[in-house]
């Protein structure tokens, strides 16, 4: 008899943990996918922002500090919040290039 309720009990938490599990995977996954998309979106505004950079004949140092914050953050690397703030830096350098070489 006591055998018998230690194998259910065992089967339950067998079922909770794999419970856990199916639920818990496809989260991290989602995550770390977000989180490369992010940064991928990044490296991709800030070769936007270095190509209207040196399209650029006037260089104004607001955009300067804005690409140089893009490329710290993009050096420390970090989660997909840093990302995007390493994406908003690069767009808003890319900008105010583009707004300098009057496209």
């Amino acid at each position: 008899m006591s055998s018998s309720w230690l194998i259910w009990v065992f089967a339950g938490g067998l079922i909770l943990v794999a419970g856990f599990g199916v639920a818990l995977v496809p989260r991290l996954r989602a995550r770390a996918s977000g989180r490369e998309v992010a940064w991928s979106t990044a490296r991709a505004a800030i070769e936007s922002a270095t190509v209207s950079r040196d399209a650029c004949v006037d260089r104004p140092d607001a955009a300067a500090q804005a690409l140089a914050r893009a490329e710290a953050i993009l050096a420390h690397g970090g989660g997909a919040r840093a990302a995007r703030t390493a994406t908003e830096q690069a767009r808003r350098a890319d900008r105010l290039w583009r707004a300098a070489a009057g496209e």
